[in-house]
């Protein structure tokens, strides 16, 4: 299907431009979603009408987007989740969750603006992107850890996964749990 674009669309084009997508995109994003329009000829007429209005609108959403991404850029965000000894996440970390928690932090943040590389199944920091505009996008990190005291010390860059190895004692032991040809007791096996 062939759509014009009202803004910029990742990986596939800038404001004004008309391309071909799957009918499917179009039909379940782009057009509920007021990204584009059908490409005819009235719907063409129409958009070179609105246009500089169009750019005016994305220039100023553009640089309200770029206020907010200058302090928000590299802050740090703490996300307690339960995990096992390894650091194995029982579940994930997902774009809702880090939503969520940036949302807390002070930042309106919608989930479908938040872009993670790959899953988050592990304590410790992690890189996330937020798009706040088609045209700016900003990095922050997740902290993820069993509790804030777990929290501080990854971010003193400490790794809480290491598991301590405790040194077993022998003397401790009585000398008669190793005694040779000591008869088992009653109901023992041999």
């Amino acid at each position: 299907m062939q759509v014009i674009l009202l803004q910029r669309v990742g990986r596939i084009g800038q404001m004004g431009d008309v391309v071909n997508v799957k009918d499917g995109f179009a039909r379940n994003f782009l057009l509920p979603q007021k990204k584009a329009l059908r490409a005819t000829k009235e719907n063409l007429a129409k958009f070179e009408g609105q246009r500089a209005q169009l750019e005016a609108n994305n220039l100023e959403l553009k640089k309200e987007a770029e206020a907010v991404a200058a302090k928000l850029e590299g802050q740090s965000f703490v996300a307690i989740r339960s995990a096992g000894d390894t650091g194995q996440l029982y579940g994930s970390v997902s774009t809702r969750d880090i939503a969520e928690i940036v949302t807390a932090g002070g930042f309106t943040v919608d989930r479908n603006q938040v872009v993670i590389e790959k899953p988050i199944k592990t304590l410790g920091i992690h890189a996330s992107k937020i798009q706040l505009h088609p045209e700016v996008i900003v990095g922050v990190s997740v902290n993820v850890a069993r509790s804030q005291e777990e929290a501080e010390r990854q971010a003193r860059g400490e790794n809480v996964t290491v598991i301590k190895e405790e040194k077993l004692d022998i003397e401790t032991f009585s000398e008669d749990m190793f005694e040779e040809g000591a008869a088992p007791k009653e109901g023992e096996e041999a």
